[in-house]
Parts: C-alpha cells; structure tokens; sequence
C-alpha cells in the first residue's frame, strides 16, 4: 500500500528493499523508511496497548511527539516508531503498557 503513482511527483522508482520482523512476521521496508510507514504500508495501525486499560495506541501525532506509537524495537521498549528508521533485521514488537517487565519478574 505504497504510493507508486504520485499527483505531483509522478510515477515512483521501485526501491531496494530489506526485510524487517514485526511480531514475527517478516516485511518488506524500503530503506531510509520510518518503522511507522513500513506498518502502515503493511496496513498494521496498532504499535501498542496501554498499561491500565490495555487500549490500542498507533500513530498520533507522526512526529515524535507524543508516545502514542512507541514500540519494542530489537529488545528496547519506548522507541518512538514514526521518527525510528527502520534497519535490516530490525526486529518490532507490539509492546504491551510501559514495555517494561513487571516488579519481581524476570
């Protein structure tokens, strides 16, 4: 669900891709995209849920300043997914509340 044929711009070049997991599924990314493209490009708007009432969050604001989007990106909880380039291998995950593992878990 990339833009290929744009109104202004015209017809877009096909880019090289990388490859990219979100909750185990692999994607296809173009490089220098943010991991909140690639999602929607994918048609996935929920990033993660919310630690008190387990909401959907995506993409609110789109430019870094809100947390609405955050995501676990290779292990890191809170990454800001629409100002985070993606990376080949990277690896996403839905992140459930803070991201963080609970007081006495390990």
């Amino acid at each position: 669900m990339r833009v290929t044929q744009h109104p202004i711009l015209g017809p877009q070049e096909a880019k090289a891709s990388i490859t990219v997991t979100v909750d185990g599924k692999p994607y296809l990314a173009v490089p220098g995209e943010v991991i909140a493209a690639v999602l929607m490009a994918n048609g996935v708007m929920v990033h993660r849920h919310t630690a008190k009432r387990h909401e959907p969050r995506g993409v609110y604001c789109g430019i870094g300043q809100c947390t609405d989007c955050v995501m676990t990106v290779n292990g890191r909880p809170n990454v800001r997914t629409c100002i985070t380039p993606v990376e080949e291998g990277m690896r996403i995950e839905t992140q459930e509340g803070s991201g963080m593992p609970s007081p006495g878990h390990d």
